[in-house]
């Protein structure tokens, strides 16, 4: 089963290095949670009210110091890690963390009152506070969630990069190159608007159960770089030098096209929720919909579709299965496979808690404005 899936090649580590890797996010988890204490960082409200004061959450973000910082510990092998080992102890690694994240959301469920209309099953799942802090707020859970779980992302990109480079050198696949400095640069500018994320989705719905645990730390930080677990076993896929150029030429455009879109959409929400009368980009005059006290953002980026941001991520993730240049491959395809899915039923339930939140007929209102979910056109 192992050699028809490709990925044998994740299976050799000694008896040794396989139990090192499966405790591997553990000491991972301790690391960032001490750089993430001890660093310098800045305070800056968020979006969250905290119940307690009635004023929005405080958050220390420090999250491009850690990222620097654990990027140069990886180049310059200062620990005396090799660059290919995270990738290398990859399924150890997430069989591991995904222990340690179920131990973590059991502690952080029922340590936390029960809600009365919720069964265990739920509870474990989909948790009870919205907000862990701890040391004076100098330790916030949901943003330690990002800073390990986008730095390993990136981390593990360029570690399987490296072991890619060490198994086939000359014949290296260039597309596992570009993978990697994909990843890379798409954590660099999360860490680089980093606050932008206090305005985002999981900061200001989720709640801290095994879904944010699990998603937050593993899939977000290990399981992103699924394509690569089976790709990374493949060399240059053999393009004429013309068309190589067209081919990583046109995967760079399509991954900066998505970026753009998801970007650009939500920086225009970030600056609506900021400063509701100012011009996005010095250029874009807000329109909204007036439901009670709240706003809903109707032209740009929010005028194309309700949720065009998502549309993004889905460029992102299709230049992310083209990228290797092994079409046919079912490998290339899993990211793709995965965002497309996630987004698809997120929307849905957005739309859910969007009708709650400013009232159906107001978001019925939106929906008679802007018709399409996603992909204008289309969907």
């Amino acid at each position: 089963m192992i050699e028809w899936l490709g990925i044998e090649h994740l299976f050799e580590l000694s008896r040794t290095e396989a139990i090192v890797a499966f405790f591997s996010p553990l000491a991972i988890f301790a690391v960032f949670l001490v750089a993430q204490i001890v660093l310098p960082a800045r305070r800056v409200p968020g979006y969250v009210i905290n119940p307690a004061t009635g004023e929005p959450r405080n958050y220390r973000l420090n999250g491009l110091l850690v990222f620097v910082i654990a990027l140069i510990v990886w180049a310059t092998e200062v620990t005396g890690m090799p660059r290919d080992w995270f990738y290398r102890a990859s399924i150890y690694a997430v069989a591991g963390g995904t222990v340690f994240a179920t131990i973590f959301t059991v502690i952080a469920v029922y340590t936390q009152p029960k809600r009365e209309e919720r069964n265990f099953i739920f509870d474990l799942w989909d948790g009870r506070a919205q907000e862990l802090t701890f040391f004076n707020e100098r330790f916030d859970i949901k943003m330690w969630f990002y800073v390990v779980g986008g730095s390993m992302l990136s981390l593990n990109a360029l570690s399987g990069a490296a072991y890619h480079h060490e198994l086939f050198g000359d014949n290296a696949n260039p597309g596992v190159y570009l993978y990697a400095a994909f990843f890379t640069f798409y954590i660099l500018d999360y860490f680089i608007f980093e606050r932008v994320q206090l305005y985002t989705y999981d900061l200001i719905h989720e709640n801290l159960g095994f879904k944010l645990f699990w998603g937050g730390l593993i899939v977000y930080g290990w399981l992103f770089i699924l394509p690569l677990w089976g790709m990374a076993a493949y060399p240059d896929p053999g393009f004429s030098t013309a068309w190589t150029y067209v081919w990583l030429i046109g995967v760079a455009a399509l991954f900066l096209l998505g970026w753009g879109i998801s970007r650009g959409a939500n920086m225009q929400k970030y600056t609506f929720k900021r400063w509701p009368e100012r011009k996005f980009l010095g250029l874009i005059e807000p329109e909204y919909i007036e439901a009670g006290d709240r706003k809903i953002l109707v032209n740009g980026f929010w005028g194309v579709a309700r949720h065009f941001n998502y549309m993004g991520e889905g460029f992102l993730s299709l230049s992310i299965a083209l990228v290797f240049g092994h079409f046919a491959n079912p490998w290339a395809w899993t990211y793709f496979a995965f965002i497309v899915t996630l987004f698809t039923f997120r929307q849905r339930f957005d739309d859910g808690y969007c009708a709650e939140k400013y009232g159906a007929e107001k978001w019925a209102e939106y929906q008679a404005r802007v018709k399409y979910r996603i992909f204008p056109g289309v969907y």
